[in-house]
């Protein structure tokens, strides 16, 4: 473990200071694009955090390259060399999007291209957790993966639009997730628990970790959609990692109850975004609009309408993330039946915290009629 807190250190520490820098150097060039109708924030920012984020990965995997420890991870470098292939495509793609708006023709080959050089240096999906069942196709190991990388990529960036929220939403989720890909694969492999998904989990953790305070209410940068595609692009890297480097027959009876968390575990963290971005696509296709055409229609501006303030908005999303994504990992350790009980008492008060501004508006007209009859 020791390890991967260094290696989250690194990312934390060069993805902090190489946002402080973008600051300085966006605020001083004035390398600010222009507000637009979507956008919450009022005061032109910058919005290039995705290279600073990129900075951190870069340095994470260079200084895990060199630690005796990876060694089996670094064995195969063509995987490495086509992650950070695909992260400087994603990056770049994100940066011209945020700058000069690509039709979303362009934008969508891009992320393709991300996810096919992935698949290609086989950073792909090769089983699925259900009784190792492996995919013996070549090309719909390709297509699955191509498809999934581009859907959680998506999903990440469709979130993106509150001071925090991205940033916060992935460090908690990809936390948890985290902690289950180093757990299962000492349960599966004590003697050497290094492995691809467990590193890529812990540089996301710490790019998130190192960014967010920047980019927390109010935000003095944002990560743009080269930070969100930046980190989905990684979360998806993670997930399909997992499905080719741990067997879910090799884990226990008892831990084989969540043999389905592989690719569970990274769906349910992104539960809201891919409702966001499920209802978006229907939203804008009836509208007879591109699915890729942004609005102020997503959860988090619903949250807002219902009378959420912008940090209580993101705070719905971390609550309801924290839940699902350790209710998950808690499945590893205690029974089905008793995670779910958990699970159902911890959304009770979310639930209540969600839905609390409609209760209040609802009771608002009660109140005002008791006090109109108290006596004077």
């Amino acid at each position: 473990m020791r390890a991967y807190l260094f290696i989250i250190a690194i990312a934390a520490i060069v993805t902090f200071s190489g946002t402080y820098f973008t600051i300085r150097m966006s605020r001083k060039h004035l390398v600010m694009p222009e507000i637009r109708d979507r956008d919450s924030h009022t005061t032109p920012t910058p919005r290039i955090g995705g290279l600073a984020m990129l900075a951190g990965m870069f340095a994470a995997l260079l200084v895990a390259g060199s630690l005796t420890w990876f060694d089996s991870v670094f064995s195969e470098p063509q995987r490495i060399l086509a992650i950070v292939s695909a992260a400087t495509v994603i990056v770049i793609v994100g940066v011209l999007d945020d700058f000069f708006d690509l039709d979303w023709t362009i934008k969508l080959a891009g992320q393709v291209l991300a996810a096919g050089i992935l698949a290609w240096q086989g950073v792909q999906i090769v089983s699925l957790p259900i009784g190792g069942l492996v995919i013996g196709s070549y090309a719909v190991s390709m297509i699955i993966t191509i498809f999934l990388i581009v859907l959680i990529m998506n999903a990440v960036n469709f979130i993106d639009g509150l001071d925090g929220l991205v940033a916060g939403v992935v460090l908690i989720g990809t936390s948890a997730f985290f902690l289950y890909t180093y757990l299962v694969t000492q349960q599966t492999s004590p003697t050497n628990y290094f492995n691809l998904a467990s590193l890529i989990s812990a540089i996301v953790v710490g790019m998130a970790l190192g960014f967010l305070p920047f980019n927390w209410h109010k935000a003095k940068i944002f990560m743009g959609d080269s930070g969100s595609m930046l980190l989905g692009l990684l979360m998806a890297t993670a997930a399909l990692a997992v499905t080719g480097q741990i067997d879910p027959a090799a884990v226990s009876s008892r831990v084989l109850a969540p043999a389905f968390l592989p690719i569970v575990l990274p769906l349910a963290i992104l539960l809201l975004p891919l409702l966001d971005l499920l209802l978006a696509v229907i939203r804008r296709v009836r509208a007879g609009k591109s699915p890729f055409r942004a609005d102020k229609s997503h959860i988090h501006h619903k949250l807002q309408d219902l009378g959420h303030g912008h940090v209580g908005s993101v705070l719905v999303f971390y609550f309801w993330t924290a839940i699902i994504s350790f209710g998950g990992l808690s499945l590893m350790f205690i029974p089905t039946e008793l995670a779910l009980l958990i699970a159902v008492l911890a959304a009770i008060p979310v639930t209540i915290y969600t839905v609390w501004p409609v209760l209040n508006a609802l009771r608002q007209p009660a109140l005002n009629a008791l006090r109109k009859r108290a006596p004077k």
